[in-house]
C-alpha cells in the first residue's frame, strides 16, 4: 500500500497541516495515484491558480514487483516553473523534469513542489508499506 498526505502552503503558513488531503492504494501492479491541478484525473488536488503545478505533476504508480515509483510528468511547457526535490530520512534529491524515481519499500518521505516565483510550496508525504 502507497499512502500520500498533501499540504499546500504559501509563505506565513510554513508549517501549518490544515487542510491536509489523503490518498491511498494497494500495491497492485498498474495502480495510480496523480497530483495536481485537475480534478477529473488528479486525487490530490492543488488549488487551480497555483500555475507553477502543472495540471497532471506528480504520478506514482506501482510497478509489477509492486514497486512504487513517482514520475514528475512534463507539462505543456519546455521549462518548469517549479522545483521538485524527494527527501527521505536524511537523504534528499533533486527529481528530474520528466524523471522518475523509485520509492524506497518500507520507507517513507516528501515530495516537494517549490514555486520558482514566490514562498509556495506542495508537500506530498508518502508511506510505502513493505
Amino acid at each position: 500500500m502507497l499512502e500520500l498526505t498533501m499540504a499546500t502552503v504559501s509563505g506565513a503558513e510554513e508549517g501549518a497541516t490544515a487542510g491536509m488531503l489523503m490518498a491511498d492504494a494497494p500495491s497492485d501492479p498498474g495502480a495510480v495515484l496523480r497530483v495536481g491541478r485537475d480534478k477529473s484525473v488528479c486525487r490530490l488536488v492543488t488549488p487551480e491558480d497555483w500555475l507553477f503545478v502543472s495540471r497532471v505533476h506528480l504520478e506514482f504508480l506501482c510497478g509489477p514487483e509492486g514497486a512504487w515509483q513517482v514520475t514528475w510528468l512534463q507539462g505543456s511547457q519546455a521549462e518548469p516553473s517549479s522545483e521538485v526535490r524527494l527527501v527521505s530520512g536524511a537523504y534528499a534529491q533533486p527529481l528530474t523534469y520528466g524523471g522518475t524515481v523509485t520509492l524506497p519499500r518500507g520507507g517513507s518521505g516528501e515530495i516537494i513542489v517549490l514555486d520558482r516565483t514566490g514562498p509556495r510550496s506542495v508537500n506530498v508525504g508518502f508511506y510505502h508499506e513493505a
